[in-house]
């Protein structure tokens, strides 16, 4: 019974393994680095996380598993390396927000893919996007017919949003009311 209760490395629980340095500098590369990929490479494929969401998603977990695993002896360790990861996507975000020309590159733009009812090739073969996806995408949104899309745009979250051009309806004359 006093084994269940025996840790003999308690020091080795709490103290860090790895010097806190080394641990902020491993989680700030690897945050920046997976963070430019998803950006740059990966934009269509995020789906509906934000890609820092996905990315800190990703990370906390990994980091946080290390340290509940052993892979760290330390919790400390596994801690931190959690809260660098969570300082580097609350940094970013508040960088893009104080300074407007970062957020050009922290969130990607809007990409038009279909303009009057014209796809811009140049554009969907940018993001390696079909037409069959694009026209699942329509189906996707209750549009039927490309001729109807007035813009349809790559948003900086993966999605494709459409804007339909405006049907002109004949409606009857308004009936005049005889008293």
């Amino acid at each position: 019974m006093q084994e269940l209760f025996d840790i003999p490395y308690w020091d080795e629980l709490f103290l860090p393994t790895v010097p806190l340095l080394e641990t902020l500098l491993r989680g700030t590369i690897i945050y920046l680095a997976l963070f430019a990929l998803l950006r740059f490479i990966l934009k269509r494929e995020s789906g509906t996380l934000g890609i820092t969401d996905l990315l800190v998603l990703v990370l906390i977990t990994e980091a946080s598993q290390n340290s509940i695993a052993g892979e760290f002896k330390s919790i400390t360790d596994g801690i931190f390396l959690v809260a660098v990861i969570v300082f580097w996507s609350h940094a970013l975000n508040w960088l893009g927000f104080k300074f407007p020309f970062l957020q050009k590159i922290i969130k990607p733009n809007k990409l038009p893919l279909v303009k009057n009812g014209k796809i811009i090739k140049r554009n969907m073969a940018e993001e390696l996007i079909t037409r069959e996806e694009l026209e699942t995408e329509m189906r996707t949104n209750g549009v039927d017919d490309i001729s109807k899309v007035k813009v349809a745009y790559m948003e900086g979250n993966g999605h494709i949003s459409f804007i339909c051009k405006e049907e002109r309806k004949t409606s009857p004359p308004p009936k005049s009311v005889v008293r």
